[in-house]
């Protein structure tokens, strides 16, 4: 295998956060050497986070072991998951915001058509469903554990408690017509065709449109992190993956 130079689009900060973190975790665990320095695992993980890159890739890159390289990639996204804030958390951070918006995005797995679980019919191929909640600017506060794809977001959001979570805080929420019946503060567009809508119904969609399309770029964030582009693990590691991708997005944004 050939090796070159590359880079990896990530803020320094979140790399020093992840070594930071690594070097606390060896010396609880008193280790007193490894093939590779809290820097660099921390390096080889994120490489693999935001670039994507397969195990073998990097381990020739690094000049370690293919099974090395998956220990320490896994070792660093398990700390890091650990670290992701929780939906009580992230309520009572963001509960002096005049609101937040909630929407659902899908993670593409490499499944067959016989896996129908992990089906969504509505963006037709197969994933994992994850919620997402941003702020009213449309930065990312948190991203919930991963459901198979098949699940409406709705029903998501109600297994992960969110609604009942935003209610008990009296915070307004803004989503989109995936939510209807949710109740509580989530506030919904009008159903209908458009043009049978009353002229104040058509203002208040465009003016409902308009705050929650920038929950898109939340969910943009978060797909900037390649690996969860085209997911090729088991479905049982993909929420670690999420909440690893969710920490150190934002350690690198604090």
């Amino acid at each position: 295998m050939f090796v070159y130079p590359s880079g990896v689009n990530v803020s320094s900060s979140a790399l020093r956060f992840l070594a930071g973190r690594l070097r606390e975790h060896r010396r609880t665990l008193g280790t007193r050497w490894r093939r590779l320095n809290a820097g660099r695992q921390a390096l080889l993980a994120v490489a693999h986070l935001r670039n994507g890159q397969p195990c073998a890739q990097l381990a020739a890159g690094f000049g370690i072991g293919t099974t090395t390289a998956y220990r320490y990639i896994a070792e660093a996204v398990e700390l890091l998951a650990a670290l992701a804030p929780t939906l009580a958390e992230t309520v009572r951070a963001a509960s002096m915001k005049a609101y937040l918006i909630l929407d659902g995005t899908l993670l593409p797995i490499d499944r067959i058509a016989a896996d129908r679980p992990f089906y969504s019919g509505k963006r037709r191929k197969h994933g994992m469903n994850v919620q997402v909640i941003a702020d009213p600017k449309g930065r990312l506060l948190w991203a919930s554990p991963a459901l198979a794809g098949a699940v409406h977001d709705v029903r998501a959001a109600r297994e992960h408690g969110v609604i009942d979570a935003l209610a008990r805080a009296g915070i307004n929420c803004w989503a989109d017509k995936g939510y209807q019946g949710a109740g509580g503060t989530v506030r919904l567009p009008y159903r209908g065709r458009w043009d049978s809508l009353s002229a104040g119904q058509q203002a208040v969609n465009r003016s409902h449109a308009k705050v929650r399309a920038l929950v898109e770029q939340a969910i943009a964030t978060l797909k900037s992190w390649r690996l969860l582009r085209k997911l090729r693990c088991s479905t049982t590691r993909i929420t670690r993956l999420v909440q690893a991708v969710l920490t150190l997005h934002l350690a690198s944004s604090t």
